[in-house]
């Protein structure tokens, strides 16, 4: 197994991408702390691991409040003995609609999930991933998404808020990497089965958007949740030692 014993907090992992991550990272022997703020979500997840043979345990946190992720770092040092891995995948998006129309509620709700949530994954990873037995080790996985790289209209502040991510990986990864603490992101293409697809649409996703969005990838088909969790699984194993400070497109081609 290829993450056999590694201690791995993911984010966001009650549904969608993150519940794709945490499945696969505990199939290849992860110890995976599945975060959610919705706990019958998260808890779903975990106990499905559990019930697959896996290791799982749920902690229900905010990920914008700094006590309530400093308390998940807590449970995985508690269960675990250790912090290996943080998979920030907790994210938010405003509705597309045009960049005036944005609520200034909805502009720092979009900045604190997908960027100050990495500020405090850090601030209580970090020391927990230098503490490591046995020497100082750790990696990071940011889930940013194409729209860092490739803007649509109408996602104005959401695209901000992903270029944001992309950048901040970037700066972590070279100041972190003499503490051999590896960060990397992952930009998934648009996926029509995750909870905030209307959002990123503009409404239902239908035939009509489905088209416009499936248009513009090369490879013809939408993003999925396993996708994402296979490039997540490669950046979180001993096969990318080396690779750090990288994003990686998991997008058909869509940023070409």
């Amino acid at each position: 197994m290829r993450l056999q014993g590694q201690s791995i907090i993911v984010t966001g992992a009650g549904n969608g991408i993150g519940e794709g991550i945490a499945r696969r990272l505990a199939a290849e022997g992860g110890k995976i702390i599945v975060n959610d703020i919705h706990s019958t979500h998260g808890q779903r997840v975990a106990d499905s691991i559990v019930a697959a043979g896996g290791i799982a345990h749920f902690v229900q946190a905010d990920v914008t409040q700094s006590n309530q992720v400093q308390t998940m770092v807590q449970a995985a040092l508690g269960h675990f003995g250790r912090l290996d891995v943080v998979v920030n995948n907790a994210g938010w998006t405003h509705r597309n609609r045009p960049l005036l129309e944005v609520s200034e509620e909805e502009f720092d709700k979009v900045y604190a999930i997908n960027v100050k949530s990495i500020y405090l994954s850090a601030v209580h990873a970090v020391p927990a991933m230098r503490a490591n037995p046995g020497g100082s080790t750790g990696c990071f996985i940011n889930i940013a998404s194409t729209a860092g790289l490739r803007p649509r209209p109408g996602l104005t502040w959401y695209n901000g808020s992903k270029g944001a991510v992309i950048t901040t990986s970037k700066s972590m990864a070279a100041e972190l990497g003499p503490d051999n603490i590896r960060v990397n992101c992952i930009n998934p293409v648009f996926n029509p089965d995750t909870g905030l697809s209307a959002e990123f649409a503009g409404g239902p996703v239908d035939d009509a958007r489905r088209a416009r969005f499936l248009a513009t990838i090369p490879l013809g088909r939408f993003s999925t949740a396993l996708d994402v969790a296979n490039a997540a699984l490669y950046l979180a194993s001993d096969e990318a030692a080396f690779i750090s400070g990288i994003c990686i497109e998991v997008d058909g081609a869509r940023c070409v």
